[in-house]
C-alpha cells in the first residue's frame, strides 16, 4: 500500500523538521514547504493526501492561502497556528480548512487528527465512486456538460473548467434537481458524508468558486440562482446524454 503523503507548510525550520520526522516515523511520506511562494508554485502539480498549513507565514496570511489551495485540490487541510483566537478558527473552517490545531503541537494529537481526516476523506471519495455508478454519466445544462465519469464539467468547445471534486459534487447535486430550491443543509447531505463538520458558509464559498469557473453572472443567462435565506437552485432544463 502506498504511503499517505503529508504536505507540511511552515516557515519555522526546526518545527517543520520535527513534524516531518515524527510523521515519517509513523509511516507517512512528507513534503516540507517553507513559504507561501513555494506552496503556490507547487499547487498546479501538487500530489499529496493531506496538508498541514501554518497561518503565520512570513510572506502570506495562511487564511488567504486556503482559497488558493482549494482551486486545485480538495484534500484535507489542517491549520496549525500559534494564534488561538476563535475568529481565526471559524474563518479558517469557513474558507475550506477541515481542522485546526494550536501550537505548541502535541504530536500524538496531530497524528490522530491526520488519521481522522484521511479516514473521512477516503470515505467520502468511496461514497462518491459508488454514487457515480448509479447516475447518468453525462448531463447537459445550459452550454455546459457535466461528466460523471471524469468528475468534470466541459463547455461547448470541450474545455474543462477544472472543478475540484467537492465543487463538482456540489454542482452535480444542483444539476440533478433542476429548477428546485435546495437548502444548504440539503446540499451538504447530498455532497458530504455524515461525519464531516462544515459550516453553511463553506457552501457559499464553494458556490462562488463554481460561478467564477463557469462564468455564471447575474442576468438572463444565469445558471445558479441564490434563494435568499434558503439556498440555491439550478435554472433551466437539463438533458441526459445517453
Amino acid at each position: 500500500m502506498p504511503k499517505s503523503v503529508v504536505l507540511v507548510v511552515d516557515d519555522q525550520e526546526i518545527l517543520r523538521d520535527e513534524i516531518c520526522e515524527n510523521l515519517e516515523g509513523e509511516g507517512y511520506a512528507t513534503i516540507p514547504v517553507d513559504s507561501a511562494d513555494s506552496l503556490i508554485k507547487k499547487l498546479p502539480k501538487l500530489e499529496c493526501n493531506i496538508i498541514l498549513l501554518d497561518l503565520m507565514l512570513q510572506d502570506a496570511n495562511g487564511l488567504e492561502l486556503i482559497s488558493k489551495i482549494r482551486e486545485y485540490t480538495d484534500v484535507p487541510i489542517i491549520i496549525i497556528s500559534g494564534r488561538t483566537e476563535m475568529v481565526d478558527r471559524v474563518i479558517g473552517l469557513e474558507m475550506g480548512a477541515d481542522d485546526y490545531v494550536s501550537k505548541p503541537l502535541p504530536m500524538k494529537e496531530l497524528s490522530s487528527r491526520i488519521k481522522a481526516q484521511l479516514r473521512r476523506y477516503n470515505a467520502a471519495e468511496e461514497k462518491q465512486r459508488k454514487a457515480m455508478k448509479t447516475t447518468p454519466e453525462r448531463t447537459q445544462f445550459g452550454s455546459w456538460t457535466l461528466d460523471g465519469a471524469q468528475l468534470q464539467v466541459f463547455n461547448a468547445q470541450g474545455q474543462s473548467c477544472c472543478l475540484t471534486a467537492k465543487e463538482f459534487r456540489l454542482l452535480e447535486a444542483l444539476v440533478r434537481a433542476p429548477n428546485r430550491v435546495l437548502s444548504r443543509e440539503q446540499l451538504l447531505d447530498r455532497t458530504r458524508p455524515d461525519d464531516f463538520d462544515i459550516t453553511d458558509r463553506a457552501v457559499d464559498v464553494q458556490i462562488l468558486r463554481i460561478r467564477r469557473k463557469i462564468g455564471d453572472k447575474t442576468g438572463p443567462s444565469q445558471i445558479i440562482q441564490t434563494v435568499r435565506g434558503i439556498g440555491y437552485m439550478l435554472l433551466g432544463e437539463t438533458k441526459v446524454q445517453v
